[in-house]
């Protein structure tokens, strides 16, 4: 079973500092409403709760690497 490493810091409400073992994120958004996750990768997530029995809603994007 392989070792793995997550930490979560919220810096101030509705910002988030995520780091694991290969990269790190900033999470923008809190309790109801849309939440932007932008990586150190490039990998780029809205996320959307929705309500009743749609649940949520997630879209990714990923930063073109060749420029």
């Amino acid at each position: 079973m392989p070792i793995t490493f997550r930490k979560s810091f919220r810096i101030f409400p509705g910002v988030r500092l995520n780091i694991n073992r290969m990269s790190w994120s900033i999470t923008l958004g809190a309790g109801r409403g849309p939440r932007h996750t932008i990586s150190s990768t490039g990998q780029r997530t809205t996320s959307l709760d929705l309500p009743g029995p749609l649940g949520w809603r997630r879209t990714r994007t990923r930063r073109n690497r060749n420029r």
